[in-house]
């Protein structure tokens, strides 16, 4: 019956300026854009048109959301962080203890690594594992992880 979420949708306070972070920055294509009630609809990369994120003008109250970008563990492990740099962003991990190397949640498992977008919505990269769930593990550096499923 579900297969997926197909959207979701975030505050955000200059649509502008956020259609051209979403569409310019991350790549996302703008699939409807509807100017008297200040709302974009952008679809994923990808031409596939099976997930979109709107975006909502909100001139006070803004609130804060989070979601992540299902991506490749080679663009995570090798390119992200300098991607982001890049483009003006801070990346950050899961601990947010400064450090800009990716983790993974062991219960999953994935590898994420986040980011804020110019509203302070903290997005994050993150890609599927292979192998087992292993929840006791908590959140661990990629090179942890890799060390604890090829001993187990």
């Amino acid at each position: 019956m579900i297969k997926g979420i197909y959207e979701t949708h975030i505050q955000v306070s200059n649509l502008e300026d956020a259609i051209q972070f979403y569409t310019q920055v991350l790549g996302l294509t703008i699939g409807q854009l509807d100017e008297a009630r200040r709302i974009a609809f952008l679809y994923m990369p990808g031409g596939n048109k099976t997930s979109m994120l709107g975006l909502w003008e909100q001139t006070h109250d803004l609130q804060t959301r989070h979601f992540a970008f299902h991506c490749d563990k080679d663009f995570i492990l090798h390119g992200a962080t300098e991607f982001l740099q890049q483009n003006n962003r801070h990346p950050y991990n899961f601990l947010n203890d400064r450090s800009s190397q990716p983790m993974v949640f062991c219960w999953m498992p994935a590898l994420a690594i986040y980011f804020d977008d110019p509203d302070g919505n903290q997005l994050e990269f993150l890609a599927l594992l292979g192998g087992e769930s292993r929840a006791d593990l908590g959140v661990l550096s990629y090179a942890d992880w890799l060390r604890h499923t090829t001993t187990a």
